[in-house]
């Protein structure tokens, strides 16, 4: 039985398979439908999953794109505004420089017609200065010019004729030698401050006041009054162009002038200047343009000084630069009355001032004793000196009370000390006169 059932099993077992195979057959049939739609749903989903990712990624894409173009158009219009502040910045300074050009093209314009105006006026002031010196060039006849002086003069000014006559050579046996007796200072009342002293009286010699006149002193640039006088007994010619050279420099004491190196001024116009405001380069000019130069000049003072009886006087320059020129008070009285026989050291000596055209200019020139501008006083000749050797000195030629005196004051130490001393001598003579 047992066999029976074992050998019915696969057959049961078959039949069931083949009876549950419909029905499974079956629900798969109705179950289909709904896989597939859920399937179909899950695709779709899947689907519009993927298109929602592909849009998200699209979207993204594009926002990115937009994201990077508005930071390009960003960065375009920062790098633009860059430009454009560059262009701007650029152009205002092109501008402010152009406006600098034009401002200082307007100041360069102006200062020009400034310049030109100035310069205008400075012609303009130079032409009537240069007028004014014709003028006054046309009517100093006494300064001894043959020729034009200088370069402004309108026409030539004509020396007389007796400025250049012997009538400066005076024979020494004309000048009496004074005898002076020495005198005391304090018992006449008449305390000068000069250390040496002499006053006489030119037309008869007699010496009215003395103190210390035995002793040769140094003389200064009262050597020019020798100077002058041998250059005119030599007659050169007065309207001779001379140029101040680097010879006329004072190397010894380093004095300055206005005569510049290359000056061309006329013989007489020198002589007027070396006598009126005692110029050493004038001076210095006259001795060396003197036939045979310096050392000629200074042998014919010497002998000139040894006829006229100067016994204590000696030279060795033209200028009085050197204090080895030395003279005596008694020496120097023989000196300004044989000076005063010479016209034109007369009438240089005596000018109170002169106006010289010295290349583009025109300088004026002072009488270094200012008594021959003083009125009160009627001056002949006159010559002052000054190194600190001799001290301040003063020779002159005056009348006082109608008498001619000659006036010798010797190494003054103040500056105004020997005009002082001068107006002190003059109002004694006077006061004495009237006693």
């Amino acid at each position: 039985m047992m066999k029976f059932k074992l050998a019915l099993l696969p057959s049961l077992v078959l039949g069931l398979m083949l009876a549950v195979a419909p029905i499974q057959q079956t629900n798969a049939k109705e179950q289909t439908p709904a896989k597939v739609k859920v399937a179909k749903n899950d695709k779709k989903a899947s689907a519009d999953k993927s298109v929602k990712n592909k849009d998200k990624k699209t979207d993204s894409k594009v926002s990115a794109k937009k994201a990077d173009k508005d930071k390009n158009l960003a960065k375009n219009a920062t790098k633009n505004k860059k430009t454009t502040d560059l262009a701007d910045k650029k152009s205002a300074k092109v501008k402010a420089k152009e406006a600098r050009l034009a401002a200082k093209e307007k100041n360069a314009k102006e200062l020009r017609l400034a310049e030109k105006k100035q310069a205008e006026r400075q012609t303009q002031r130079l032409a009537e200065r240069k007028e004014r010196t014709r003028e006054r060039l046309a009517q100093v006849s006494r300064t001894g010019r043959v020729a034009k002086v200088a370069k402004y003069a309108a026409r030539p000014v004509v020396v007389a004729a007796a400025a250049t006559t012997a009538t400066a050579a005076v024979a020494a046996n004309q000048i009496s030698k004074p005898v002076v007796e020495q005198t005391n200072d304090i018992a006449q009342s008449l305390n000068l401050e000069s250390k040496a002293a002499l006053v006489m009286n030119a037309v008869t010699g007699e010496v009215l006041y003395a103190k210390n006149t035995n002793q040769a002193v140094p003389i200064a640039s009262i050597t020019k009054l020798m100077t002058a006088m041998v250059v005119l007994d030599a007659k050169l010619p007065l309207d001779e162009a001379i140029t101040i050279s680097e010879e006329d420099i004072d190397r010894m004491r380093n004095t300055s002038s206005r005569l510049s190196v290359g000056t061309v001024l006329s013989r007489a116009e020198l002589l007027l200047l070396a006598l009126m405001s005692s110029e050493n380069r004038a001076a210095h000019a006259l001795a060396r343009t003197y036939p045979g130069g310096v050392n000629a000049a200074v042998a014919a003072m010497n002998r000139k000084a040894a006829a006229l009886g100067m016994t204590q006087t000696r030279f060795e320059d033209g200028t009085g630069l050197s204090s080895n020129n030395v003279a005596s008070p008694k020496d120097l009285v023989a000196l300004v009355k044989t000076s005063n026989t010479y016209p034109l050291i007369r009438r240089f000596s005596t000018t109170g001032g002169h106006a010289v055209a010295i290349k583009d200019s025109i300088q004026q020139f002072n009488n270094t004793n200012a008594l021959v501008k003083n009125p009160d006083w009627e001056i002949g000749v006159s010559k002052t000196g000054y190194i600190n050797e001799a001290g301040k000195c003063l020779v002159m030629q005056a009348k006082i009370k109608s008498t001619p005196v000659v006036m010798v004051l010797m190494d003054s130490w103040g500056k105004y000390t020997r005009i002082g001393d001068a107006v002190r001598v003059k109002k004694w003579l006077e006061s004495s006169s009237t006693n």
